[in-house]
C-alpha cells in the first residue's frame, strides 16, 4: 500500500514516513498544498494522510478537489484542528477518517489498517463497523440492530475509539488521554459515565463490555 503524507512540519512528516515504513507501507512526503495535490492527482497512491493547516493550498481545498477529481482516494485528515466543526467539514467534503494531533502512531496504524479491511456505506455517509455497532461519523449516529442514536462529541469518540480497537481492552487511562486529553487519571468517573449512556443509547446488543480492573471492550462477536 502507497501513502501518501501531506504535512509541512518536517519533524512530523519525518516521523510519520519511519514509522509507516517500519510497518511496510510505501511512504512518500510532500511540504506543502499545491505540490500534495498535484502528487495525489498524478501519482498512483492508496491513501493519503493529510494536515489542514498547509503553505500555497489548505488542506481543505485540497480535501475537496481530490473529492471531486479522485472520489475513490481515501484521505485521512491528521490536523492540530479538532474542533468538532472543523471534523465534520472535513467528513463532509470526503474524508474517511479524522485524527487530532499530537496523536498516538499506533491509534494512526490502527486507522489505516481499519481503512485496509475497507468501510461500509449507507448512501454516500462512511461508516465504520464493529460487531454489531455501526458508526457514522459524518452523522455522529451509532446503530445496533434496529437501533439507531444521535451521540454527543464525546460519546462519539469514545465509540469511535472503541471501534477502532475492536476486540481489544482499553483501558480508563487510554480513553482519558484519548477522549479526554487528561494525561492523568484526576479520579473522576467521566469515562464510567460516558460508557454508562453510550449502552443506555445503544442496549446490549452493542456489547461494550468492562473488563475488571483493566478497561472496556468492545465485542467483536
Amino acid at each position: 500500500m502507497r501513502i501518501l503524507v501531506i504535512e509541512d512540519e518536517p519533524r512530523i512528516q519525518a516521523f510519520l514516513i519511519r514509522g509507516l515504513a517500519a510497518e511496510g507501507f510505501g511512504v512518500e512526503g510532500s511540504g506543502d498544498g499545491e505540490h500534495g495535490l498535484e502528487r495525489s492527482l498524478r501519482d498512483s497512491f492508496d491513501l493519503v494522510i493529510l494536515d489542514l493547516l498547509l503553505p500555497q493550498l489548505d488542506g481543505l481545498s485540497v480535501l475537496q478537489t481530490l473529492q471531486r477529481a479522485r472520489p475513490e482516494l481515501p484521505v485521512l485528515i491528521l490536523s492540530a484542528r479538532s474542533d468538532l466543526a472543523t471534523k465534520l467539514r472535513g467528513f463532509e467534503l470526503g474524508a474517511c477518517d479524522f485524527l487530532a494531533k499530537p496523536f498516538s502512531l499506533d491509534e494512526l496504524l490502527a486507522r489505516i489498517r481499519v481503512r485496509l479491511r475497507g468501510t461500509a456505506t449507507f448512501g454516500d455517509e462512511h461508516v465504520l463497523r464493529g460487531g454489531r455497532v455501526v458508526l457514522d461519523v459524518a452523522r455522529l449516529q451509532a446503530g445496533v440492530g434496529e437501533r439507531t442514536a444521535a451521540l454527543s462529541d464525546r460519546e462519539f469518540r469514545l465509540l469511535h475509539h472503541l471501534l477502532v480497537h475492536a476486540g481489544e481492552v482499553v483501558s480508563r487511562e487510554r480513553l482519558l488521554a484519548e477522549v479526554w486529553g487528561y494525561d492523568f487519571d484526576p479520579g473522576s468517573n467521566v469515562v464510567d459515565v460516558c460508557v454508562r449512556r453510550l449502552r443506555q443509547k445503544l442496549g446490549p446488543e452493542a456489547a461494550i463490555e468492562t473488563v475488571r480492573n483493566a478497561g472496556y471492550r468492545l465485542a467483536t462477536a
